[in-house]
């Protein structure tokens, strides 16, 4: 496996912090699953699932502190976590521990300080994002958000991301300028995550931000879409510094 299937991050970090955005490409996961299901929850074969996890451990320098995403608000301390803690996002000040999230069209978002020495994975998925895994994570972390930048990773894009008037008017009850995220498509809504993240992002403080843009949902030769195909796997997003 060559590093060309991975996407790196393209944001000003220190040196010594690095990143990982896996997409479907390699791997030994057949169909729905091809090919890097990276996902042991969406019952691909779990001896599959291993060799793919184990094609990542040449470019990382642990094991990933694998998470139970329960679409919440919990972040966890990556580097004193001792089983797959049921949480949506992990942070960590110690070195070479690896913090990943799992998605298949819910939005990943990577946060660093400007010193190298604390990192995070956010699964924002909408239901997390709605309720603040972003705002819990930065607390979690304890760094001024004006310390912080983050990275946008591979979402369901704005023009594929419909929803009911409930999921907007949820939005906008925590958020009033989420109503700018959201378009109306006939008797739905078309919402753009990456819009509510920046707001989110931008409303603590935290004011340098990269990456967003890449639609899962529309790219289904190098993404995982669970809104496209239902049945199909999860792509990884890893975070560490050295």
């Amino acid at each position: 496996m060559s590093s060309a299937e991975f996407i790196i991050p393209d944001w000003p970090a220190p040196a010594n912090v690095k990143a990982i955005q896996t997409t479907r490409l390699e791997g030994y996961s057949v169909a729905p699953y091809g090919s890097l299901n990276l996902g042991l929850h969406v019952h691909d074969d779990d001896s599959a699932v291993a060799k793919n996890r184990q094609l990542l451990s040449g470019y990382l320098p642990s094991e990933p502190v694998w998470l139970n995403q329960v679409h919440g608000i919990e972040a966890v301390d990556a580097a004193k976590s001792l089983c797959i803690q049921d949480a949506d996002a992990s942070f960590s000040k110690n070195k070479n521990v690896v913090c990943v999230t799992m998605t298949a069209d819910c939005l990943p978002v990577l946060l660093c300080n400007k010193q190298g020495t604390a990192v995070a994975s956010i699964h924002a998925g909408w239901r997390s994002l709605c309720d603040g895994v972003i705002e819990a994570t930065i607390r979690a972390i304890g760094e001024e958000p004006e310390n912080l930048m983050a990275w946008l990773g591979p979402a369901i894009g704005p023009d594929a991301f419909e929803v009911g008037g409930e999921v907007r008017e949820a939005f906008i009850a925590k958020d009033a300028q989420a109503e700018q995220a959201f378009k109306s498509a006939s008797d739905k809504w078309l919402g753009d995550l990456y819009v509510i993240a920046k707001q989110r992002l931008n409303k603590l403080g935290v004011i340098e931000i990269y990456g967003g843009g890449e639609c899962t949902y529309s790219n289904p030769s190098q993404y995982f879409s669970f809104r496209r195909d239902g049945v199909t796997g999860r792509m990884a997003t890893m975070v560490w510094f050295e």
